[in-house]
């Protein structure tokens, strides 16, 4: 399957209407559960008060307000994302916080950050990649990373999704082939052999979807 996706199906660049109404969007694709989840989510990062945090794919800066709340001034936010408006909108949504900031940057190119940041986190961005890419942002990530940092990433579960019950098969109909792709590897398995151990997980949405965080190794 690898050999016939291509970067052509993905939607990872999220512009136009979609992106001027991103948060409304998820909210309602969720039933209204969102706001909830994503704050359970950003609790198990175990965010320290002095921690350094780069976002790959920071998005309307939703994300970067909520870790806000379990840092100290002497820790900071770094969100990267390539989409201007959604840069334009975590700007405006955080400008009040003198610790976050943000840069315009693909994440699959290669990033001058080097053993300065304690967490890099990425929610729903990894699967939106050809796996080509998603090993360039895993090795970003660990190059970012000071020793014993964590690489956490909020995406799909590992499991099939043509194998399972008919909502989660008419989601994935919606998302990209990627996303499929994404859900049948084994990231920890991946994520071993590009340098990281120590695994935490978390599940939610009935399983299929999961906070993964990986300490990096060495």
């Amino acid at each position: 399957m690898e050999q016939q996706l291509d970067r052509s199906v993905s939607k990872v660049e999220v512009t136009g209407f979609e992106a001027r109404n991103y948060d409304l969007l998820m909210n309602l694709i969720t039933a209204g559960t969102y706001p909830f989840f994503i704050r359970r989510a950003v609790r198990e990062m175990d965010i320290r008060p002095q921690d350094a945090i780069l976002i790959f794919g920071s998005g309307t800066g939703r994300n970067a307000c909520l870790m806000t709340r379990y840092l100290s001034t002497e820790g900071r936010i770094l969100g990267l994302d390539i989409g201007p408006e959604m840069l334009e909108q975590a700007e405006r949504r955080c400008r009040h916080l003198s610790n976050v900031a943000f840069e315009k940057r693909r994440i699959e190119e290669p990033l001058p950050y080097e053993a300065e940041f304690d967490k890099v986190f990425m929610a729903f961005v990894l699967h939106g990649f050809v796996q080509e890419d998603r090993l360039r942002i895993i090795a970003n990530a660990r190059r970012a990373l000071r020793p014993g940092g964590e690489f956490i990433f909020l995406d799909y579960a590992h499991f099939d999704p043509a194998q399972s019950p008919w909502p989660v098969r008419f989601a994935f109909r919606l998302e990209c082939p990627l996303a499929t792709d994404f859900a049948r590897r084994d990231w920890e398995a991946i994520l071993r052999e590009e340098g990281f151990g120590a695994f935490r997980t978390y599940r939610h949405y009935f399983g299929y979807v999961r906070l993964l965080a990986a300490r990096k190794q060495g």
